[in-house]
């Protein structure tokens, strides 16, 4: 994709990991500068501190990445920041819904977020987990998944970090249809347990998409947390030595994490600017 005249395109990141340590944000900063390098993009990009500081962007901007980040996302529904992320949901939809708007706001739910906006959209079951997922993971496409312009370039099935007590299932789909939303991915089919896998991405509506897994994470920041005393406990609890060493070795794969990380949201952030309306000077 390529652009005649340099352009400036402005980001909001809303970081929703309350001061939580973390990787993903420097992730998210990471993707955006090689993104704008890459297509001769001046970049404007704006951090909104949502939990600590009550911060949310408003409409300036031309694309909106939600974070990941710790904690319930059922247990907040009444706390100050959980009520005005909501409600700038709800400021964007109606923006986008607006005919007079011809240049639409397109937003990018990762993991926490994800949750929020499943919820808010009431799209599936928001729910505990019966143990933490953490570790490196393939993710299976279906149909819609196939045809989204963010998957594009992604093989079936994909690898994904994931990092979550929470997940989305049991999916609305009479609600998913009419409004239009669809369900691109889902977790790793388990069948020698019996709970249902969780959906792992929907485009909520032509403007709004998510995934419940990082696609910002990349190798060398997933290989420390790997590494670290709490999260190799984690993993090995949960799945085993032996798929320890099998994400470990995943990490080093082109064709896994690091596919990911290049593709999903250089892919949004590619698809959003494409359909933006150009802005006379």
């Amino acid at each position: 994709m390529s652009w005649t005249d340099k352009r400036i395109v402005k980001v909001a990141v809303l970081d929703l990991y309350e001061g939580a340590a973390n990787q993903g944000m420097r992730c998210i900063r990471n993707i955006l500068i090689e993104w704008a390098e890459k297509n001769d993009l001046l970049l404007y990009a704006k951090e909104y501190d949502v939990r600590l500081k009550n911060e949310l962007p408003d409409t300036s901007y031309d694309v909106y990445i939600s974070s990941g980040g710790p904690g319930s996302p059922l247990e907040t529904r009444y706390e100050d920041w959980d009520i005005a992320w909501c409600r700038w949901l709800d400021k964007m939809e109606r923006w986008n819904n607006n005919p007079s708007n011809t240049v639409k706001k397109h937003i990018f739910f990762i993991c926490h977020s994800f949750q929020l906006a499943s919820r808010y959209f009431n799209v599936g079951v928001v729910c505990k987990r019966k143990s933490t997922s953490f570790g490196v993971f393939p993710v299976h496409m279906l149909e819609a998944g196939g045809d989204e312009p963010v998957f594009d370039g992604l093989k079936d099935p994909f690898y994904a970090v994931d990092s979550r007590d929470y997940q989305v299932i049991q999916p609305n789909h009479d609600l998913l249809n009419e409004r239009g939303s669809s369900i691109l991915c889902i977790e790793k089919s388990r069948p020698h347990v019996p709970y249902e896998r969780a959906v792992m991405g929907i485009r909520f509506n032509e403007y709004m998409v998510g995934t419940q897994f990082h696609p910002e994470a990349d190798a060398p920041g997933m290989s420390m947390y790997l590494q670290r005393e709490d999260k190799r406990k984690t993993v090995i609890e949960n799945h085993g030595e032996a798929k320890l060493q099998s994400m470990l070795e995943h990490l080093e794969d082109p064709d896994k994490i690091v596919w990911t990380y290049s593709h999903i949201l250089p892919n949004f952030l590619n698809h959003s600017i494409g359909q933006l309306q150009e802005i006379p000077a």
